[in-house]
């Protein structure tokens, strides 16, 4: 008889005393243990068991969990004798960032600070146990009052080592979830700064500068650059999703997927499962399913993009939306099951985010949506050149997201955006440029970074267009941008995948200018020439499309307002 799978639950003894279904993961503790790492930096996607694994190291490190071996019984850390003699040796620190999303800095900082707070509460027995002075008392008070100063907070943990160290005369695990989560929030809320400085004196006390510290882990979704919050601490070992340590220990392998599915009845759903929820890659490791994922199936036995609606996309989102064309052509390629080549640098640098196309695809890696299918060896490179990795959507589950994710971009427009399709498919030009006008009126500022006018720079718009095309109509065409046709490039193309039952069309854009043209129709008649002279239809031609079946527009755009000829 299967167990119960108990959704949400990210506490190791509530699993354990529940019996809920649980995939043994304790061989982490014997690898991070003798490795000897001082301070470990683990980055996985979203819902892979980081703040589950969090919890199973403190209850099995913790003094407070010093009568409670039977939580491992049966595991396989259990086996090893030496190791039935650590658990529950060690004062262990252990505390999360996951729910500090907040607008501010200073929120943020209150926040923070409660945290800690709430950290000296749990061992006030400290203040009465004659291991400190005075002064000790002093700030263990202080740290307990309602305006805590930054300097305070900062040594908070770094203080609070020493005192458990004296107390139980060993030195200090420290375990720190999520913490990236509020860099994130600073980073889209305006902050970043404020934050970064605090942070970094927050981490350098702790993990860097404090010799009570035994071990510290602590876990994120990205690997925030070292110049931002780290730039003191050289003692930090690094494993990203391209290690091969720890590669096992978060997520599912397939053998692992494999046989939940036989204990549920539900090995003839293999297959599904694994289009689905199969791609990622953890190092070398390949075959890695996202446990959020196969829990829910597991659970309901129904197919659905549980990881992909865990939370709020909105930051990988706004990265595609207000990309430059270079990121929104490279996405159509993914949308379309293709891959792109791209260097990627797994230091994230927030503030370089916006315009950065390598900081963006590593973003992405990051949090789970692409997948490594293969790297050139560093080896192999010449001097100055990058090392430049092949990418591609995860799975198909990650596929579905972001379709849905670029038709909610034209969501407040939706009936006159799928008007607007319905008349380019018939060639209704009076109704497309009805629909079309609503369209980018409604959205246009939408895809605006904020930098520049609204108008000033249509491509953000019209290619992110382009994008809920291919979502819509990738049955029916091929669709490609800025791609090489007679003797230019085309700005957008739909090749029909039958072209006796729908016609190819080609779509040129143009920003009216005032200089030389006196309307939007000469725009219009400019984008026309251009299609004519430079030979767009050619490469329709040459795959065996008639010219009767070829349909050519302009689009010409001023602000947020368009005429389409």
């Amino acid at each position: 008889m299967a167990r119960t799978v108990g959704i949400g639950i990210q506490d190791f003894e509530t699993i354990r005393k529940e019996n809920c279904f649980y995939v043994d993961k304790t061989g982490f503790i014997k690898e991070w243990w003798e490795r000897k790492d001082s301070v470990t930096l683990i980055t996985r996607p979203r819902r892979f068991g980081k703040t589950l694994n969090m919890s199973m190291v403190e209850q099995f490190f913790s003094v407070d969990y010093a009568d409670c071996g039977e939580l491992f019984e049966g595991l396989s850390v259990w086996r090893d004798e030496k190791y039935r003699e650590l658990q529950g040796t060690y004062p262990v620190i252990s505390l999360s960032f996951a729910n500090i999303k907040e607008m501010n800095y200073i929120s943020t900082r209150e926040k923070i600070c409660q945290l800690l707070t709430n950290q000296y509460v749990k061992y006030s027995f400290l203040k009465e146990s004659g291991v400190l002075e005075d002064a000790d008392r002093a700030f263990f008070d202080r740290m307990l009052s309602a305006e805590m100063r930054e300097t305070d907070a900062t040594l908070s943990l770094y203080q609070l080592s020493d005192y458990l160290h004296r107390y139980y005369g060993k030195k200090v695990i420290i375990l720190l979830d999520e913490y990236d989560t509020p860099m994130q929030e600073a980073y889209v809320d305006g902050y970043w700064n404020e934050l970064a400085g605090f942070t970094r004196s927050l981490f350098n006390a702790t993990f860097k500068t404090n010799p009570w510290l035994e071990r510290g882990i602590m876990t994120g979704i990205t690997r925030v650059s070292k110049e931002s919050i780290f730039s003191d601490l050289n003692n930090l070992k690094v494993v990203t999703t391209t290690s091969d340590e720890y590669a096992t220990a978060f997520g599912f392998t397939e053998k692992e997927v494999f046989a939940a599915l036989e204990k549920f009845g539900l090995e003839k759903e293999k297959e599904q499962v694994k289009t689905w929820y199969d791609g990622f890659v953890f190092g070398s490791h390949g075959d890695i399913y996202n446990p959020w994922s196969i829990l829910n199936f597991l659970d309901t036995g129904n197919i659905g993009t549980y990881w992909a609606n865990t939370s709020s996309n909105s930051l990988v989102g706004r990265l595609i939306r207000e990309g430059s064309r270079r990121i929104k052509e490279k996405f159509e390629k993914l949308l379309r099951g293709e891959t792109i080549r791209t260097p990627i640098d797994e230091q994230i640098v927030y503030n370089q985010l916006r315009g950065n196309e390598k900081a963006v695809w590593s973003m992405l890696l990051a949090s789970g949506y692409l997948k490594v299918l293969s790297y050139e060896r560093m080896e192999l490179l010449e001097r100055g050149q990058e090392q430049m990795y092949e990418l591609a959507l995860t799975n198909y589950e990650v596929e579905r997201m972001f379709e849905g994710m670029v038709r909610d971009w034209f969501s407040d427009a939706e009936a006159d955006y799928n008007d607007f399709v319905n008349a380019l498919l018939l060639g209704d030009i009076k109704a497309m440029n009805a629909y079309m006008n609503r369209v980018a009126l409604a959205t246009f500022s939408y895809f605006d970074t904020g930098r520049n006018p609204c108008g000033e720079e249509p491509e953000r718009f019209y290619h992110g267009f382009v994008l809920g095309l291919i979502v819509d109509l990738q049955d029916r065409y091929y669709i490609t941008s800025n791609r090489e046709s007679g003797f230019g490039r085309y700005d957008v193309m739909l090749e029909p995948k039958n072209f006796e039952e729908n016609d190819a069309i080609v779509l040129e854009f143009k920003v009216h200018d005032p200089e030389d043209e006196t309307s939007l129709k000469d725009t219009v008649q400019a984008a026309l020439r251009q299609i004519e002279e430079k030979q767009y239809k050619a490469q329709l031609i040459a795959s065996g499309i008639p010219e009767e079946h070829i349909r050519s527009y302009g689009f010409a755009f001023e602000g947020k307002k368009v005429l389409i000829g």
